[in-house]
Formats: C-alpha cells, structure tokens, sequence
C-alpha cells in the first residue's frame, strides 16, 4: 500500500534553516520505500539545497533511510539541477 504523511517536525538545532525552526516535509512510504517529496510553483538553486538538508533532517530526526527524493515544479532554474 501507499501511505502520504504531511509532517511538521521542530528543527531544535537549526540544522535545516540554521536557526530553530519548523520543518514541513511530504512524506511518500510505498513498498517500503521511503520518499521525500517537495511541491513548489518555483524552485532555485538555493530552495533545492534547502529540500536536501530537509531530507536529511528527516533521516536522523526519524531514524529512516530516505530512498528517494523528487521535487515537482512547473518552474525549476537551470541552476538548481543537480
């Protein structure tokens, strides 16, 4: 089965933002396979770091492997593709 979790995690430490903050991540779990998804009208170089390190807050803070990270834009800068 699929499972989609909208979470909203505290970010004690700053590591995400560098300061305290809360962190919102989509959350894909399908066969297993755990999936970091970021939805955004836009998304530049600096807003994909950003998903990088929301992932990875998400792996420690949860004690999960992230298997897969997608972002879905209509409008991605040519500098934010890996």
């Amino acid at each position: 089965g699929v499972e989609v979790l909208n979470l909203t995690l505290y970010d004690q430490e700053g590591e995400v933002f560098g300061r305290p903050e809360q962190v919102e991540l989509d959350i894909i779990i399908k066969n297993g396979l755990t999936i970091v998804c970021e939805l955004k009208s836009s998304i530049d170089k600096a807003g994909m770091y950003v998903f990088g390190r929301k992932a990875e807050f998400y792996a420690k803070n949860q004690n999960r492997v992230v298997d897969r990270k997608i972002v879905i834009s209509p409008m991605v800068d040519e500098r934010a593709i890996p």
